[in-house]
């Protein structure tokens, strides 16, 4: 960081206080780290073992649709990966996210059981991050060609490094021009 950068600053969220919420922190006693809200928007960070059991709960109550599914890449972190499910529930038209953090030895269980939308949501956390679905029926690139090397949103290196071979096979440029 700069010298006179500033960090950014920290998230201010409040506690995540209703019946869901406690129904939730019933149900998972030791699996939830944290309940909060951020401007309106209710989360959970949730142990990695629980992750797949706590979307499957929210699905049972009402959230019918996975809207997106994410990570977060923190290299120099021991649980180097955040993954972020955001759910929808049409009946009570609201939203939550789940929240998990994982080593990159870890293989987080696919949703695809849960919810179809989980396929291609997986497909591309998998292709820019790399991380590995237990489970998935068809993990695989979606959105970079097959023979690209790397994961271009893992913060290892610059995305104008990614894959130099690639880029001047098939463009015919030098990376980053």
């Amino acid at each position: 960081m700069p010298q006179d950068a500033k960090p950014a600053p920290v998230m201010a969220t409040d506690p995540w206080e209703d019946d869901l919420s406690s129904h939730l922190d019933s149900a998972f006693t030791n699996a939830i780290l944290k309940r909060e809200s951020f401007h309106g928007q209710p989360f959970a960070e949730v142990l990695s073992q629980a992750f797949l059991p706590v979307v499957a709960f929210l699905r049972d109550h009402g959230f019918d649709y996975l809207t997106d599914l994410t990570a977060v890449d923190h290299p120099k972190e021991e649980d180097r990966f955040e993954l972020i499910a955001i759910l929808y529930s049409f009946e009570a038209n609201r939203r939550v996210r789940v929240k998990t953090r994982f080593s990159e030895s870890h293989a987080p269980p696919s949703l695809t059981s849960l919810y179809e939308a989980a396929n291609w949501l997986e497909r591309e956390v998998y292709d820019m991050f790399g991380i590995h679905f237990a489970g998935h029926p068809n993990l695989k690139r979606i959105l970079m060609p097959e023979d690209w090397q790397g994961h271009p949103l893992l913060k290892e290196k610059s995305i104008i490094d990614m894959d130099q071979d690639w880029v001047r096979k098939h463009l015919g440029i030098e990376s980053g021009q």
